[in-house]
């Protein structure tokens, strides 16, 4: 029998996400499967729940919320032999698009079920993991300003960013380092990415992948104010590329240094944080998690 374990989070999206056991018992026979439901009740809780499961002999563990629910179940399943599972009840949902795993319940638990696996890479921000992308400067700010909404939309996404604009004050001795190399000091925006999709069909990083090994980094320096929302336009639709100050890289290690505040605003798989170390050390762990997820996954956006 498969040994199972779904980890929910019920306030993911639009909230409301109590897929009860019995629902899910009518897809995974109890002549099949041993199923064990859970829900995480706050945020980092999911974590503590997939190591309880882990305990209990878990085969596969099914993700449901968005992309910061599937962060918490992933970090603890990079390197074991744990298949993980994604149920996208998230408002982005950016990591499950990637991986072609719909966003409609019963779609995706067809996809569990058929046990297909595909093995991607994991980016790691010194001891924490990310599987779709990190970012400093302005899109953490976006982000901060994201979460404080009440609702997480399209909308409220893009009324996040025109308060980030509004407030928005330069970071300083901060340096950003490329494979050992080609230094940058106080950008605007630092973007890694390790898949193809932020979230909402929006992209920075069309053309990454989650099995090259290679992170795609985006590192856009200070710009004038006409020139911001310059690059906010060109990036909703797909164009940043035409502003010559915009660069873009491949890279398996990114350093970054810094001094002077006590952290660094950043994001993680679309959920704010505060780095406080002054060593910031961005690497990829070549394919390091199995998923469960449709075969040749990675449709060009």
């Amino acid at each position: 029998m498969r040994n199972i374990h779904f980890i929910i989070n019920p306030k993911a999206g639009s909230g409301n996400n109590f897929l009860e056991k019995e629902f899910l018992r009518s897809y995974f026979k109890e002549t099949e499967y041993l199923l064990y439901v859970k829900y995480s009740k706050y945020k980092k809780q999911a974590i503590s729940l997939t190591k309880d499961s882990i305990k209990e002999g878990a085969q596969t563990i099914v993700a449901c919320g968005g992309d910061g629910t599937i962060n918490e179940v992933a970090s603890c399943l990079v390197g074991t032999n744990i298949m993980l599972g994604i149920i996208p009840i998230g408002s982005g949902n950016g990591l499950a698009s990637n991986l072609m795993i719909p966003h409609v319940i019963e779609k995706a638990i067809e996809v569990i079920k058929r046990n297909e696996i595909v093995t991607i890479d994991v980016g790691r921000i010194n001891e924490q993991y990310f599987f779709s992308n990190t970012g400093m400067g302005f899109d953490a700010n976006v982000i901060k300003n994201y979460e404080a909404l009440q609702k997480r939309t399209i909308l409220g996404y893009l009324k996040a960013s025109l308060r980030s604009f509004k407030e928005y004050k330069r970071e300083r001795d901060v340096r950003i380092i490329i494979d050992g190399g080609h230094t940058i000091s106080n950008p605007f925006l630092v973007f890694i990415s390790n898949s193809n999709e932020l979230g909402f069909k929006i992209s920075l990083t069309p053309k990454a992948s989650l099995m090259d090994g290679q992170l795609d980094v985006i590192i856009v320096p200070e710009l004038s104010r006409i020139k911001m929302l310059l690059f906010g336009v060109l990036m909703l639709t797909r164009r940043y590329h035409w502003l010559k100050e915009v660069k873009t890289y491949q890279t398996k290690t990114l350093q970054i240094n810094r001094k002077g505040r006590p952290f660094l605003e950043s994001q993680i798989d679309g959920e704010f944080h505060k780095v406080e170390d002054t060593n910031i050390h961005i690497s990829v762990l070549e394919k390091s998690l199995g998923i469960l997820a449709p075969k040749n996954v990675e449709p060009q956006l």
